[in-house]
């Protein structure tokens, strides 16, 4: 939450709250799982403004595109998602961007399979201490290791579940299409898909893997050290 900035308080006036919310990643290529959700992240979170930060090295894993034109692709995906704000994040590490962006105490959005990976990110602790943890779950996932991540946590209070319908497709499950030849339809929004058949991108890629719920690139641009 953070308070707007402005002019002195005269008597009896309030100080308006601002939401904050973060989401990060290497959007290479941004797809419908993460405009759904940055969406549901928002309403429930009541968030004001959402920034949506593409990380212009994430250091742990190799992308397929440059910064720039991943960045522009982000644009393109949340261009409808209300208080949506995309911009490049040159920090690799969540706790680097956190420290950098000193807000206050912004909601951060993960997946479910990002946070059964979160005791491995950079100070997971730290990241606690600066943001508070927004986990989207969907039906059927196992909150077996949810609950022992949680109960790892030294302020496992500061993480709230909420379920999102389940959008299997993932961002290397895009690439391996695009390379095949194959439609991307209902995959990613309708400009991201243009702007990629435009410019061309992932069709000289050859296939590797695919599946999953959310991104596989929603991970600790934030991922161990």
């Amino acid at each position: 939450m953070a308070a707007a900035s402005g002019a002195r308080l005269q008597p009896g006036e309030s100080v308006a709250v601002v939401s904050v919310g973060l989401l990060g990643g290497a959007f290479d290529p941004p797809h419908v799982g993460h405009v759904a959700l940055a969406r549901e992240g928002i309403a429930v979170f009541s968030l004001d403004r959402l920034l949506v930060r593409v990380v212009a090295d994430p250091g742990h894993k190799e992308v397929s595109t440059p910064a720039g034109v991943r960045l522009e692709l982000a644009r393109l995906a949340f261009s409808e998602v209300r208080g949506a704000e995309v911009a490049l994040d040159p920090y690799a590490r969540t706790v680097d961007s956190l420290e950098a962006l000193d807000l206050d105490d912004p909601d951060f959005l993960i997946g479910a399979d990002e946070f059964a990976a979160f005791l491995a990110w950079k100070e997971p602790d730290r990241i606690l201490e600066r943001a508070r943890l927004g986990v989207a779950t969907r039906p059927g996932v196992e909150r077996g290791r949810l609950d022992e991540v949680l109960a790892a946590l030294a302020q496992p209070g500061r993480v709230s579940f909420f379920t999102l319908e389940s959008h299997p497709v993932s961002s290397s499950e895009i690439r391996t299409r695009v390379a095949a030849g194959r439609p991307i339809d209902g995959l990613v929004p309708p400009a991201v898909r243009a702007e990629i058949e435009r410019l061309g991108l992932y069709a000289d890629r050859p296939p590797t893997g695919a599946g999953g719920m959310l991104p596989d690139d929603l991970s600790e641009r934030t991922t161990p050290n």
